[in-house]
This record gives structure tokens, sequence and C-alpha cells, in this order.
């Protein structure tokens, strides 16, 4: 029987990679089965060179929340747990009720970063912006009884779509932004992604602003005058977190792994493309560095953002 063995050395281990502050994680298998604590453990043996933080999106859709936590148990690894949120207010309570279950089984303190309810139920037109705020303020509430309110909760939307009601019930506003689905070219998708940033920045009343989803995909068809490839995956990824790093903006960069199983019924048949690696879940998609930032590159919205070459810059990538 293979031994489940404690992984605090992952996060810590001293190999050099490009850095990211957090990434988007589905552990589901290639063919969209669900994952155990030994798959996860895998993965996270593979990312641990990129990030020691992640975000999930529901804790009851496979049950993924206890392996995940499981594995990351006795490590540095910090993941945001997130709720489901649908049409069906069933979902919502289950992964609330698995939650707190949750929350009894493992040291949250240790592990939990924020809990993320709902992830873009008003861009889908599922949810009213009052009815996800009240979701949030009930999870804040249940997190308090428990003696954890010292985690921050908030929900994931897109930028268009994050209502005043709900700013004023989170703890932080969580947004989601694509250039690439706005059909941007890639020149100037990272000065639209920042548009809608200090958009936000402005609506959100001092409460910080957090990247919870932005990326580019590497293949399938393009959108507008958004083009899916390689290079301008790598050069978006470049440019962005170039400019959130000296912009000081904390970022869940989208996505892990290329996901075969993602629905392909969409205009662009991209879904599968947005992971820093490979379906395999162990192959890099990009070679080192997969960035490099020039400290002295000025952005043209007032913030700093880098030239548009993917293997521009002269300073080494972050090392953890």
């Amino acid at each position: 029987m293979r031994l489940l063995v404690p992984i605090l050395a992952l996060a810590t281990t001293a190999l050099c990679a490009s850095n990211f502050h957090a990434l988007n994680y589905n552990p589901k298998r290639q063919d969209g089965s669900c994952p155990n604590v030994y798959q996860v453990q895998d993965d996270l043996k593979a990312l641990q060179p990129y990030t020691s933080k992640l975000r999930i999106y529901s804790v009851k859709d496979c049950n993924q929340g206890e392996p995940v936590l499981r594995a990351m148990e006795n490590t540095a690894w910090k993941v945001e747990l997130g709720l489901w949120v649908d049409g069906n207010d069933a979902t919502y309570e289950a992964d609330k009720q698995e939650l707190i279950r949750l929350a009894g089984v493992f040291d949250f303190t240790k592990q939990v970063d924020a809990v993320v309810v709902g992830s873009e139920a008003l861009y889908r037109k599922e949810q009213t912006a009052e009815q996800l705020a009240a979701k949030v303020r009930e999870v804040k509430a249940a997190l308090a009884q428990l003696g954890l309110q010292s985690i921050p909760v908030t929900s994931s939307e897109t930028w268009p779509s994050y209502y005043q009601p709900l700013i004023d019930a989170v703890d932080f506003v969580n947004m989601h932004g694509f250039p690439f689905w706005e059909g941007v070219e890639i020149g100037g998708a990272v000065d639209k992604m920042f548009e809608h940033i200090y958009g936000l920045q402005k609506a959100a009343n001092g409460k910080k602003v957090v990247v919870g989803e932005t990326g580019w995909p590497s293949d399938g068809d393009n959108y507008g005058a958004s083009v899916a490839n390689l290079a301008n995956a790598q050069r978006y990824l470049q440019e962005f977190i170039c400019r959130a790093q000296k912009e000081n903006i904390e970022y869940y960069y989208f996505n892990s792994f290329d996901q075969s199983w993602a629905s392909t019924n969409n205009a662009s048949n991209v879904e599968g493309h947005w992971g820093i690696m490979l379906n395999d879940y162990v192959t890099p998609k990009f070679s080192e560095p997969i960035y490099t930032c020039d400290s002295g590159s000025i952005g043209s919205s007032g913030g700093n953002s880098v030239s548009g070459n993917a293997k521009a810059g002269s300073s080494s990538p972050k090392c953890n």
C-alpha cells in the first residue's frame, strides 16, 4: 500500500521556477473522474515549483475538498475553498454543509486562505446580486459560529457583474477578467485587463481587489482579434504577472493544468487549453523562465508593464 507521506517540503523546495501568486485548480482527472488524495498529492508535487497557493471551485463536487485538504495537511500549502452556486440552491446548501463538516475534520486556520461563495453565478444569471450577497453573509455567519470568523469570505464574478450589493457583502473583491473573451488583440490585452481592475478598485470602497481568474488560451479557435496560441499565452502571462507584481495586485492565474474534460461547447473551442501545465499533469507547457520582468518598463495606464517579448527582460525568475 502506498503511504501518504507528508509533503511539507513541497512548497519550500529550492527549485527555481517562475513564481505565481496563486493558481486555480480542479483536481478532476483527464476523463472527468474524481481524484483520490494520492493523485492530488502528485498534482501538488508538479505544481510546487510554481506556487504554494491554490483555489478550488467546490468542496462537494467529486467531494474534492477532503482529498485537497488531506494532501495539504501539515504542509505550507494554502487553499481558497469554493462553494458552487447555480440556479438550484440545493447545490449551494450541499457545498455549505460539506464546508461545515470539513471544518470539523481539518484545522482551517492552517490551510484555508479564504472561502469563495460562487463563481460567475451572476454572469450566468443564475442568482441576483442580492441573493448571492445573502449567501456570502450566511457563510460568514456559519464560520463565525465555528470560531473561524478570521477566514475571509468572498465571491468570484466577472468584472462587469460585480454589482454593489455583492461588493458590500464580501471581505474582498474577487474578480474575473479575460481580455481574450473581449476579442482584444494581444498587444492591448493587459492594458484592457487593468482598466477593469482600476474600475473595480474605484467601486470597492477601499476593499482589496484580487484577480480571481485571468489567463490566455494556448490553443483553440480565435475570438475576434484574440488569437489563441502558445506565444500569445506566454506573452499575456508575462505582461500581466510583471505588472501585477509591480502594482501589488494579488491574483489566481487560470489555470494549473490543461483540462481535457472541459466543455468544448463554445464558440472558440479553447476550454481545455488554459493551463500552465499539460493535461498529463506533469509536463510544463512553457520552458523556463516562463516570464522575466524588466523593472525599468513603465505601463501606459498609470502602472508598470514589460515589453511584448515573452523572453524579454534581464531579471531572474523568482525562486521559492
